[in-house]
């Protein structure tokens, strides 16, 4: 039988206990498992590492891997019933969020600069991105 990329092998790493107790209290909030909760963050936290853009990230309940299904249900579960505008919203924020913070790691690492005389950010000359 052909491998569909839904086989499942287990994936062990250490944290500090403070984390995995975080961690397992949001996952209760969400009411999913740990293994489930970290996997859900690990594909969350993959999303801006395209590493190789014909390959699907994840496969499973999330081909594809860009998370916003997973999203939509973790607000729904957490928030209850959303409207569309609410849901447009709340998702909104969070990619604001995410620009916000890597607007701050570029400029951070001297990559990019807010410049008013351009009316907004701008790629510093001589950056070789690193």
């Amino acid at each position: 039988m052909p491998d569909d990329g839904t086989d499942r092998a287990a994936v062990k790493t250490y944290v500090p206990e403070c984390q995995k107790s975080e961690w397992k209290e949001h996952a209760d909030a969400l009411d999913m498992s740990q293994s489930e909760f970290v996997r859900t963050m690990v594909q969350a936290g993959r999303r801006g590492f395209d590493l190789d853009p014909e390959e699907p990230q994840s496969h499973g309940s999330n081909p594809g891997g860009d998370g916003l299904e997973d999203t939509v249900l973790e607000l729904l579960s957490r928030e209850g019933n959303l409207s569309w505008d609410e849901l447009v919203e709340r998702l909104a924020g969070d990619f604001e969020d995410r620009l916000d913070e890597a607007l701050g790691s570029l400029q951070d690492e001297n990559r990019v600069r807010y410049s008013g005389r351009h009316g907004g950010y701008v790629v510093v000359e001589g950056s070789d991105g690193q």
